[in-house]
């Protein structure tokens, strides 16, 4: 076995605050209790938008905001992240990179599944399989193309071995669908009890501690406990508003609107600054739609500022590159601006048209778009933008459904981690996607490409073919928002839009 490089043990920082797992959920309640934080107020309230099923589980597909909490309150990952957005420790409690990069060894923290039996190496390795087979409708699957092996090494030592090296991945293992969740059972840091519409989730006693009878008592306390609701966004701000919940997570554009309406206070709103792909994707290459230049025009016409101004939040940002520029820490390639870009929009809408009466022009005529966006105050806002820029250059456009068939559909979505290639894996060959095969042949050699140089350049390559082939319509960043009173000190915004439960109180340092 190649030699260790790094051996992490649950920290990029020093302090209390990290590391605050099964091992810490005693000393959590009784510094809760001890120190006033919570008086007597009881648990903290979170309302969580969307729904809330005991039974979800990361193979049932995309998780809903409040289902995405749950499980990454009761069965995070082998890493998790804090409230910062750091890697921080989850099922394993520390970890190896070896020499070349290829080897990730994780050494599992004393861990006992919701029916008592201990948590062993051998079922993480078979859960993570599953997770990944080709058949899996794990949302994630395809962004592990570089694991090789995974496998039990011991009964707490669990190895996940690469083909080329992936610095990232560990942004990909902390991400709540990749929870390690045996048969609906999960490990914690959490336990879960249903009581009502509610989730009550108190800590999981230390499986170390000297004192068992104590260790379960100081779980139980209400002071260390967490209520969760799922509910609609407007239900969501009501209780935040009515004093029935302390914070509100899982916000997005289609629901900012909602925010807006509640005239809560603008102080209370947090704003996740995360990079990702916020855009129309164009779902066929037929009719008007069949050429770049047609495809071009379109997404040369949509007036970005225009269409963000309508929201009213500065922090959300027009977006015109196929990939995020934010958060890139591997110095490279910088994302490619096209050249339309460089023209204002009076400009580019004279482009654009021009290109309209030209295709008119040889007696073709332009069926209307079908453009699928949130059924939402704001993917309602969304389309009335787009589809005025359409029509102010002859395109006619109708919203449909996203779950209809369409020619151009919404995707809005976070980068789950920091890899350059991401972005244009997402947008290449997916069944929500067009596919140019020049652009996926070089993905892949840049996929399995060592030569950092070389990586770079192959990934510069398929973005220009991609800019060029126009399967997509950057419109701005993902937009994230949660809602925090006083009282949740941990909510505070990241750039990759975590706000894990049991995170959402600060202990004093």
């Amino acid at each position: 076995m190649p030699h260790p490089q790094d051996d992490h043990r649950a920290s990029r920082k020093p302090g209390p605050r990290r590391g605050r797992l099964v091992g810490g959920a005693v000393l959590i309640a009784l510094s809760l209790a001890s120190c006033g934080l919570f008086g007597e107020r009881g648990p903290v309230k979170v309302a969580a938008i969307g729904t809330l099923n005991l039974a979800a589980t990361p193979l049932s597909g995309e998780l809903s905001a409040a289902n995405a909490a749950l499980l990454d309150a009761t069965s995070q990952g082998l890493v998790s992240y804090d409230d910062e957005g750091q890697i921080d420790t989850g099922l394993a409690d520390r970890w190896t990179v070896t020499t070349d990069g290829r080897s990730y060894i994780f050494r599992l923290r004393e861990a006992k599944w919701t029916n008592g039996r201990k948590v062993t190496a051998e079922d993480v390795a078979e859960i993570l399989r599953d997770y990944l087979a080709p058949a899996s409708r794990h949302i994630l699957k395809d962004d592990f193309p570089e694991v090789e092996t995974i496998k039990a090494m011991t009964d707490t030592v669990i190895e996940i071995r690469l083909t080329v090296p992936q610095p990232a991945i560990l942004e990909l293992l902390a991400q709540p669908s990749m929870a390690i969740v045996n048969k609906g059972m999960g490990w914690g840091p959490m336990r879960a009890r249903k009581i009502g519409n509610a989730v009550l989730l108190s800590p999981v006693p230390d499986p170390l501690a000297e004192d068992p009878e104590a260790a379960e008592a100081a779980a139980n306390d209400p002071a260390a406990a967490i209520e969760l609701v799922g509910t609609s966004p407007e239900g969501a701000l009501a209780r935040f508003k009515n004093g029935y919940a302390d914070g509100v997570i899982g916000g997005r554009f289609s629901t900012l609107p909602y925010f807006v309406a509640s005239n809560i206070g603008r102080s209370r709103l947090v704003v996740d600054p995360v990079p990702g792909l916020f855009g129309l994707s164009f779902v066929r290459a037929e009719g008007f739609l069949a050429t770049d230049v047609n495809r071009d025009a379109l997404v040369r016409a949509v007036r970005r500022e225009r269409l963000i101004e309508a929201f009213g939040l500065t922090e959300w940002q027009a977006q015109v590159t196929l990939r995020p520029a934010l958060y890139t820490r591997d110095g490279g390639p910088v994302p490619l601006v096209p050249v339309w870009a460089e023209f204002d929009e009076a400009s580019r809408l004279a482009q654009a048209k021009r290109v309209v009466d030209a295709w008119r022009a040889a007696g073709r005529e332009i069926e209307p778009l079908r453009i699928a966006v949130p059924d939402t105050p704001g993917g309602r806002i969304l389309y009335a933008y787009v589809a005025a820029d359409f029509n102010a250059i002859g395109v006619p456009s109708r919203r449909v459904a996203m779950a209809s068939k369409a020619d151009l559909r919404l995707i809005d979505e976070v980068a789950p981690n920091d890899d350059p290639i991401w972005a244009l894996r997402r947008l290449s060959c997916r069944p929500d996607t067009l596919c140019n095969r020049e652009a996926q042949d070089l993905i892949a050699l840049a996929t399995a490409n060592i030569d950092i140089g070389q990586r770079r350049q192959q990934i510069g390559d398929a973005e220009a073919v991609l800019v060029r082939y126009a399967p997509f319509i950057p419109l701005a960043t993902p937009l994230r928002w949660s809602v925090a009173s006083q009282r949740l000190t941990g909510l505070r915004a990241n750039g990759r839009a975590q706000h894990p439960l049991n995170h959402l109180i600060d202990l004093p340092n």
